[in-house]
C-alpha cells in the first residue's frame, strides 16, 4: 500500500546513477532491494565532509551529555567565586578586575585549562560544557516540538483540503509575518515575570526559549509537508486505501507519513542549527538563560574585555561557530542525499 513500495523507479532515483538502462549490471544489483532511505544513507556515507561533520556533531552531544563528568574530571564546577577576594585580582584597567592566575596575563593554570572570568572568577571550561549542554538541550527540545506540530498540521491541511486547508494555511501565513526578533524580545521577559520565582527562574527561563522557539519555528515544515502532502494523496495506494475504508488517521501515520521521511529529515537537519544560532543570539540580546551556562551569555559578559582577553570572547565563540557550520553542512549532505536530482 505504501508508495516506498512502487518499484525499482523510486530506488534508482535516489542513487548516483539512476540513469540504468541495464538490470543486470553491477549498479543496479547494489541498489536492488534497497528502500530510499538505505540508499541514502550509503550516499551519506561516501561523503567525506558530512563523515567530518557529523563526527563534530557527535563531539558536542557527548559534551552535552557527559558535561558533569567531563568537568568532574577537571575539577571544575559552575560555582562562582569573588575574584577580586580570593583571586587578588589585577587591575590592569580602571574598575575591570583580572584573575591573577592563567590568562590573560599569567602563564597557563592547569587547575583552569580554559582560565577564568572576570571579576566573577566563574570557570571557563565548566561554563563551555554546560554551556554546550544549555544549547543543545534548548535547540533540540525546540527542533522537537517545532517538527511535531509542523508535520501535524502540514498532514491535516494538506489531506484535509477546502476550508481546513484554507484555516490552517491563514494560521500558517500569520505567524510567518510575525517578526521572529520582536516577538521574542516581547514575550520572553513577559514569561518570566509572570511564572519566574525563585526556585524555578532557571526553569521558566529554558522553557520560555524552547516555546519561543517552537512558536515560531514550525511554519516551514507545515508548509513543506503540505505541499508534499497535495502530491501523494492523489496517488493509488491512498486511493486504493480509501476504498478499502481505512479510518484517515491511519492513512495519514501510517500511510502518508512514512513516504515524507525525506522532506522530514532534512527540515530537521536544518532547523536544529538555526535553533543553535537563535539561542545563542536570544542570549546575548539578554532574554536567553541568565541563571546557567549559556554560551551567548558568556559572549555577552566578554565582549568588553576582547582588547585584553581575547581568549574569553574566543572560546564560546568558536564553540557556537563550530556547531552550527557541522550542524548546516551536515544538514546539507543530507538534503542532497535524500534529493533524486542530485549528482555526486
Amino acid at each position: 500500500m505504501s508508495a516506498q513500495a512502487t518499484g525499482p523507479e523510486t530506488l534508482g532515483s535516489l542513487s548516483d546513477e539512476p540513469e540504468i538502462t541495464d538490470p543486470n549490471s553491477a549498479q543496479a544489483k547494489e541498489i536492488s532491494g534497497k528502500s530510499p532511505f538505505q540508499i541514502a544513507m550509503a550516499r551519506l556515507r561516501r561523503d567525506k565532509i558530512a563523515l567530518v561533520c557529523a563526527a563534530v556533531v557527535l563531539f558536542f552531544i557527548l559534551v552535552a551529555i557527559f558535561a558533569d563528568l567531563i568537568a568532574k574530571a577537571f575539577g571544575v564546577s559552575l560555582d562562582t567565586v569573588t575574584a577580586c577576594d580570593v583571586l587578588e585580582c589585577n587591575f590592569a584597567e580602571p574598575g575591570v578586575g583580572y584573575p591573577k592566575t592563567g590568562p590573560p596575563f599569567h602563564s597557563f593554570d592547569p587547575e583552569h585549562p580554559f582560565g577564568l572570568a572576570p571579576r566573577t572568577g566563574a570557570d571557563n571550561l565548566a561554563h563551555w560544557v554546560y554551556g554546550c549542554r544549555t544549547s543543545l538541550l534548548i535547540a533540540g527540545a525546540a527542533t522537537l516540538f517545532s517538527s511535531v506540530v509542523g508535520i501535524v498540521v502540514g498532514l491535516v491541511s494538506g489531506f484535509a483540503g477546502g476550508v481546513v486547508d484554507k484555516i490552517l494555511s491563514f494560521i500558517t501565513d500569520f505567524f510567518l509575518t510575525i517578526p521572529f526578533l520582536l516577538a521574542a524580545l516581547t514575550i520572553a521577559p513577559i514569561i518570566i515575570d509572570r511564572f519566574g520565582t525563585s526556585d524555578s527562574y532557571e526553569t521558566i527561563q529554558i522553557g520560555s526559549l524552547i516555546l519561543i522557539l517552537s512558536m515560531f519555528g514550525w511554519m516551514t515544515v507545515a508548509r513543506l509537508i503540505r505541499g508534499e502532502v497535495l502530491s501523494l494523496r492523489e496517488r493509488e495506494f491512498i486511493h486504493a486505501a480509501r476504498v478499502l475504508g481505512m479510518p484517515t488517521w491511519r492513512i495519514l501515520f501510517k500511510e502518508l507519513l512514512p513516504n515524507l521521511t525525506a522532506p522530514i529529515v532534512i527540515s530537521i537537519s536544518l532547523m536544529l542549527p538555526a535553533f543553535v544560532a537563535a539561542e545563542a543570539g536570544l542570549a546575548f540580546l539578554g532574554i536567553g538563560v541568565t541563571g546557567s551556562a549559556s554560551w551567548g551569555q558568556t559572549i555577552a559578559n566578554a565582549v568588553p574585555y576582547w582588547s585584553n582577553y581575547a581568549a574569553f570572547l574566543w572560546q564560546p565563540l568558536i564553540g557556537v561557530v563550530a556547531l552550527v557550520l557541522s550542524l548546516n553542512l551536515l544538514g546539507d549532505a543530507v538534503r542532497d542525499a535524500f534529493d533524486p536530482k542530485t549528482r555526486r
